[in-house]
């Protein structure tokens, strides 16, 4: 395989604008994945300045929210944070549902990488354990692979 041509991305943000959209729904779990994305952003090059946070009622709003700083121009990522918690109804399904295939349709339809960080748990421990304990922070692993994509986009 070494004979091959690879493309692969670099994890550096220097220069690059990023929005990162992020719910107020279970904002406790949300701000620590804002932070772990912030924090990955800025270690790998990202000038604060360059980063803009949007603040959005929920997941289900996401992806109108991600199309439109999308289309924008203004920035090279977009980062979609949030936390969906399975309750008692099929509420869950229908949220987290139309979340994930809304931000994939926006990305499609403008071709700017987004990334998913939102978490889909069934518990409140589960989405506690993904926002910076146990199971790391998603947050930070929602960035990365953004970041990822921006660079092998770039070279395609």
């Amino acid at each position: 395989m070494t004979d091959l041509k690879t493309i692969e991305g670099k994890f550096d943000a220097q220069g690059l604008t990023v929005a990162i959209a992020a719910c107020r729904f279970n904002d406790f779990i949300v701000d620590r994945l804002v932070g772990g994305a912030v924090d990955y952003l800025v270690r790998n090059g990202a000038a604060k300045e360059n980063l803009t946070l949007v603040r959005i009622p929920g997941a289900f709003e996401m992806p109108l929210v991600a199309k439109k700083l999308a289309a924008s121009g203004k920035y090279d990522a977009v980062i979609c944070l949030g936390a969906v918690i399975r309750g008692a109804t099929p509420h869950f399904e229908f949220v987290s549902g139309e979340a994930a295939k809304g931000i994939a349709q926006a990305m499609m339809e403008t071709n700017v990488p987004i990334g998913f960080g939102i978490l889909t748990t069934d518990t409140l421990e589960q989405a506690i354990e993904r926002a910076g304990s146990k199971a790391g922070n998603k947050g930070v692993e929602a960035a990365s692979a953004t970041l990822e994509m921006v660079r092998v986009m770039e070279q395609i």
